[in-house]
């Protein structure tokens, strides 16, 4: 949904202010028809009893001064005329609202005027009578005629004006308003409560998978909230103690390893028959490259603190020295690029990029694109490209797809491994795709950030 809040807290106060706002329009429906209902049975109670109370109190009054006392009794919505009719009349047909109210009143007269009958008839306000049936709430603006008898010959006929009672649409509109704040402020503090941490724990969680070093949750808020918090914390901190453990353990392997091979290729020198020593010193530096690359690999990314860095410069310098050592590479100049990075995984991630690009696709071209959100690190070659089907098994450790893209050795297999997790350790990744003109074009992506002062 287009206009629906992202967040916890922002969902919290709409649903909160949205239930608020129906319940008052639930409520204000319902106290509206109730009041109609209610007011139309006290309207009817009180037009009937004073309709009883004037024919009675006209009775007790003089013949000659009733004309007189009608009309002086005669205000506001209440009319009273008298009519000289010796006859009794029959009543007309009523509807079953005008003859409940004339049964009413028929049955609090005296018992001396129950002879005669009472007529009541309900039209609308401009006089004209109302077809049956019609609802009685909406009769709430009509017009009420009773007839009662007063003395033998004489009726009083009433007239009242039944107006609707005033709907109150300002005071239910302020109620609903204050209602809606009170709400969304207490939603707004639950979700402050609900939310801070949440979002502590959020930033926390994407440092540690961008390869720093996660800052511990404040364990506050409700209690599902503190549980969630303690659990991260003591996570992190068990992640913390393993990585810890393991680089100490790898630093240890790795001296011990390059110990023998030095004093293998020491000893390498006095073999006098050439062709063996060769094979020998070959077959030891290739150990050596294997195990560098794999205490490389295995210690992974975020060994090192971030600085803020010149991409750029960094990529240009990596190019010059491997275009020194006689490697077919190119690099496109750019402008400065600031990086908040760790320079040497970066140096290797490319390096790894640009050395397999020469292995298998005979050269390199290096350049760098950005945009407003990250950092593109483009290495093309000339080689024919890899699979769609095996780009993603290229990032496996020792996985090498010499068959596809070229017949020389491609190395441990280990670059591209190293490289994605350079890659991933600082909220990036690594893209590869064949190009249209022929050979591949690996992308180091990196978000690009603003590093501190």
């Amino acid at each position: 949904m287009k206009f629906w809040p992202r967040t916890l807290g922002g969902q919290l106060i709409a649903v909160t202010v949205a239930a608020v706002l129906v319940s008052n329009i639930a409520v204000a429906l319902w106290f509206e028809s109730t009041r109609e209902r209610l007011t139309e049975s006290a309207i009817n109670e009180r037009l009937v009893d004073r309709a009883v109370s004037i024919a009675t109190l006209l009775s007790a009054i003089p013949a000659k001064s009733r004309e007189q006392a009608a009309a002086a009794l005669s205000s506001g919505p209440w009319r009273f005329r008298l009519h000289h009719e010796k006859k009794i009349l029959a009543p007309p047909p009523m509807d079953p609202e005008e003859s409940q109210l004339a049964v009413r009143a028929h049955a609090m007269l005296p018992a001396k005027d129950q002879k005669e009958p009472v007529i009541v008839s309900i039209r609308d306000p401009q006089g004209r009578a109302l077809p049956p049936g019609k609802l009685r709430r909406r009769r709430l603006g009509a017009l009420v005629d009773m007839t009662l008898p007063v003395v033998r010959g004489t009726q009083v006929e009433m007239t009242f004006v039944r107006t609707p009672p005033p709907f109150l649409p300002g005071q239910l509109l302020i109620a609903a308003l204050v209602a809606m704040v009170i709400g969304a402020a207490a939603a707004a503090y639950i979700s402050r409560r609900v939310a801070r941490p949440l979002s502590q724990l959020a930033a926390s969680a994407s440092e540690a998978a961008r390869g720093g070093a996660a800052a511990r949750v404040p364990e506050e808020g409700p209690e599902d909230v503190r549980r969630a918090a303690s659990a991260f914390n003591a996570m992190t901190d068990q992640v913390t103690r393993t990585l810890e453990r393991q680089r100490q353990l790898l630093s240890a392997v790795g001296h011990d390893l390059r110990t023998p091979i030095t004093a293998m290729r020491i000893s390498a020198e006095f073999i006098k028959d050439e062709e063996l020593r060769q094979n020998l010193q070959k077959n030891l530096e290739e150990l050596q490259e294997l195990t560098e690359a794999v205490l490389t690999a295995a210690r992974g990314a975020g060994w090192e603190n971030k600085r803020k860095i010149d991409l750029a410069a960094t990529i240009e310098s990596l190019c010059s020295d491997l275009e020194d050592m006689g490697k077919p590479v190119t690099w496109e100049s750019h402008v400065a690029a600031p990086f908040l990075g760790r320079p040497a995984e970066i140096r290797r991630a490319v390096r790894n990029l640009v050395e397999n690009a020469v292995a298998y696709g005979q050269r390199a071209h290096v350049k760098l694109a950005d945009t407003a959100d990250h950092y593109d690190v483009i290495v093309e070659d000339e080689g024919p490209g890899i699979p769609e089907d095996q780009r993603d098994r290229v990032f496996e450790p020792f996985v090498r797809l010499e068959a596809s893209r070229s017949g020389e050795t491609g190395g441990s297999g280990l670059g591209l491994t190293l490289a994605k997790a350079v890659a991933e350790g600082h909220g990036g990744t690594i893209i590869l795709e064949n190009r249209a003109e022929g050979g591949l074009r690996a992308i180091l992506r990196l978000p690009r950030e603003a590093a501190p002062a």
